[in-house]
């Protein structure tokens, strides 16, 4: 079961093609199939994508509500290894903690994205929320507390990239409403690193050219990923052309009540929620010793 604050009463019909994945009867044989399908492709290499996954007359729709909101994208552009973390001295020019690349990105915070949006609809809905857990293995998922990271879109102009990362959640939901005319490709090394360890070897052959483990996505509107992004390396590609990618992020957490880190509100969005105004104060935690 997974949290939502949403209508019960609201219908994806429409907003979902529902014959294609049938979120409303995920108990019906052809749900469960669904599934399972989903989590055999995540097993395999740590992302699954639903193509079309919002159907053909919602498309336009969609891609003109992440238009419309674009211009509210706060950009940052900094020097980030993939770790967001401090060179380490102690260790050789080569390592991957002291490879950085340029980050230069633009998000649009949740608190931008009104209840009448497509993206906001599905967020919030439990049906979607249901799927999503079923899929990922867990008995239920909650939105963000963070009411600037809960869901947010992603804004690439020409030049802006992801360059190599983790995510700071354990998974990641996206969808792309709008392909840039070049670049932009999705890449990443499924399951690169652990809870028991880093993996620094593999990660440097990655951050050197070697393409042996990697995968590459062509995502187009409309598409849903579900992907492993705490322990897959993996990065977006410099956008080519004057047409900007836009893609959505559907935060969820395996516990409720999740705010991400106030530093990071600060960079990512600019700004501050009251909430992290708190944190700075009282100090946080995480469940897990990896670096962010």
């Amino acid at each position: 079961m997974a949290t939502s604050a949403a209508p019960q009463d609201l219908s994806l019909d429409g907003l979902i093609d529902l014959e294609r994945y049938p979120l409303n009867h995920l108990d019906s044989d052809a749900g469960r199939e669904l599934i399972e399908q989903c989590r055999r492709q995540l097993d395999h290499d740590g992302c699954v994508v639903l193509k079309r996954f919002v159907p053909e007359q919602a498309l336009s729709r969609l891609e003109r509500e992440t238009e419309r909101l674009s211009p509210e994208a706060h950009y940052n552009q900094t020097e980030t290894n993939p770790y967001n973390s401090d060179a380490d001295p102690d260790q050789p020019a080569s390592h991957p903690l002291n490879r950085f690349d340029d980050r230069t990105n633009g998000f649009v915070a949740g608190d931008r994205i009104g209840a009448d949006t497509i993206i906001r609809q599905v967020y919030e809905h439990p049906e979607f929320q249901r799927f999503i857990a079923s899929v990922v293995g867990m008995e239920e998922i909650h939105q963000y507390a963070d009411p600037l990271a809960d869901l947010v879109i992603n804004v690439l102009r020409e030049g802006c990239q992801h360059p190599w990362h983790y995510d700071t959640n354990e998974f990641i939901v996206t969808m792309m409403t709008r392909q840039s005319h070049g670049g932009g490709r999705f890449e990443y090394a499924p399951g690169i690193r652990s809870p028991e360890g880093e993996n620094f070897v593999e990660v440097e052959k990655v951050l050197d050219g070697d393409r042996s483990r990697l995968k590459s996505l062509d995502l187009q509107p409309g598409d849903l990923q579900i992907f492993f992004g705490r322990y897959s390396l993996h990065r977006v590609t410099p956008v080519q052309g004057d047409k900007e990618r836009h893609t959505v992020i559907f935060a969820y957490a395996k516990e409720s009540g999740f705010i991400g880190r106030p530093e990071r509100a600060q960079r990512i969005f600019g700004r501050m929620a009251p909430v992290h105004e708190t944190l700075l104060k009282e100090g946080m935690s995480r469940s897990d010793t990896l670096a962010d």
